[in-house]
């Protein structure tokens, strides 16, 4: 079966003068020119919910998987429009404590304090065709937590956003990707579908392991031609 390829995005914004990371920024003229290309190419872009007949082998298509690390303000304002063009869903993992306030998990590292969306905006992301994921309730490092702690970061993600939005959360995205055996048990455990890593790669239908999925870092940093590669051969792959 074909590999189907879940894109990680982050921040769908112009990166600021003399920001780190640069590498989690992208343009969204470069996101649209991404989208126009996947449409061009006869793919389907799809949220992970939308995927999962693809991703456990199921059913063979061309898709590409859609999804947005921590829930940035500008993913709604960028990506969202560009997204409804051309019919395409995504999903966006959230950081369910942290609602309309900042990225401050990261925004030393990054050098950039980043707003993310408030429940308001998160329900126009959903009223929009999008899925919301979860993205641990605090955005800490799992593997560092005590199982209750782990318990609650992962399952009490899932049921601070089903209370918010009124519909199931069924897939999560591991901060940072950090995830052994103890961290998919919790994610299982808590009623999750799927859940993301930052590991590098396509996923393999059939028989991919559901809570330890490989995805395929967009990023900034990378010259133009980089996005087509990552779609089409085995770049990915290799790593």
């Amino acid at each position: 079966m074909k590999p189907v390829p879940i894109l990680m995005y982050h921040n769908i914004a112009v990166a600021p003068q003399g920001v780190k990371l640069r590498g989690l920024y992208i343009s969204p003229r470069r996101f649209a020119r991404q989208m126009a290309l996947l449409h061009r190419l006869g793919y389907r872009g799809l949220s992970m919910s939308a995927a999962m007949p693809y991703l456990r082998g199921e059913q063979e298509a061309k898709v590409a998987v859609i999804t947005l690390d921590d829930g940035y303000r500008d993913n709604l304002e960028n990506a969202l429009p560009v997204l409804q063009r051309y019919g395409f869903t995504a999903t966006c993992y959230v950081v369910s404590a942290a609602l309309g306030d900042h990225n401050y998990w990261d925004a030393e590292q990054l050098g950039a304090s980043k707003p993310l969306m408030n429940l308001n905006e998160l329900r126009s992301w959903q009223a929009g065709g999008m899925e919301v994921g979860a993205h641990s309730r605090h955005h800490p490092r799992l593997p560092e937590l005590s199982d209750a702690a782990l318990a609650d970061e992962v399952a009490g993600s899932r049921q601070e956003l089903e209370d918010l939005l009124g519909v199931p959360v069924t897939q999560f995205c591991y901060p940072y990707g950090a995830a052994g055996l103890r961290e998919r048990e919790a994610a299982q455990r808590a009623g999750f579908v799927a859940a993301v890593t930052v590991r590098r790669g396509r996923v393999s239908p059939p028989g991919a392991d559901l809570m330890d999925l490989p995805r395929v870092m967009v990023g900034g940093h990378h010259a133009p031609h980089v996005f087509p590669l990552q779609l089409l051969t085995r770049h990915e792959d290799r790593h």
